[in-house]
């Protein structure tokens, strides 16, 4: 695994693009798209944008492969992929929360959140794929463009500083989350409130 860790290292920003589609896919991966991202824009200062920029377009790719995977195989093809005891967890937060649970592993690098089981259930139940890709791109765009900016100003002490933050992250999120849940609460309170007035 580290000899292709290597290998991708030396392909430079295109090796963002395959660990970033690698890592969209669900497959393990060598050190993660984070890790080279943040490498490639620290010993390549001048193609660390690029290198951000291909991240995302393998994240979204590698993504909607998974999610149209899921949304041929319907329901059936969930229970194969994410029936375990964790999984099931993540499916509930799902089933409340919706693409709230899809964005914020996709934006927010220091999280640990499954972001195969949220994909997984974005394809297996309906979720239209163009609103989908939206979301990812919401995430995706932010988060490896600025560790592509970190990177590059930061150097080696990048890693570093992001675990030094991990508790501002973590409170970010949950701020992030908390925010987002009352907007989709107001939302399933404004469409309630139509469909009363249509049937009226």
């Amino acid at each position: 695994m580290s000899g292709f860790l290597e290998f991708l290292k030396a392909l430079g920003p295109m090796g963002a693009f395959l660990v970033a589609l690698i890592d969209g896919i669900g497959l393990p991966n060598p050190g993660g798209p984070d890790y080279l991202v943040i490498f490639l824009a620290w010993t390549r200062p001048d193609s660390a944008y690029s290198s951000g920029l291909l991240a995302v377009l393998g994240a979204l790719i590698g993504s909607l492969a998974l999610f149209w995977a899921a949304r041929k195989g319907g329901e059936r093809y969930l229970d194969e992929k994410a029936s375990g005891r964790r999984a099931m967890k993540f499916r509930r937060w799902f089933a409340h929360y919706g693409l709230v649970t899809v964005f914020i592993p996709a934006l927010v690098p220091v999280v640990p959140l499954p972001m195969k089981v949220f994909v997984l259930c974005a394809g297996a139940l309906g979720v239209r794929p163009w609103v989908f890709l939206l979301v990812m791109a919401a995430g995706k765009f932010p988060r490896y463009l600025g560790l592509a900016y970190l990177g590059k100003e930061l150097g080696e002490h990048s890693t570093r500083w992001l675990k030094d933050h991990r508790w501002h992250f973590a409170l970010a999120t949950l701020a992030l989350f908390a925010f987002l849940f009352v907007l989709v609460k107001i939302s399933d309170v404004l469409r309630a409130r139509r469909a009363v007035t249509q049937v009226q």
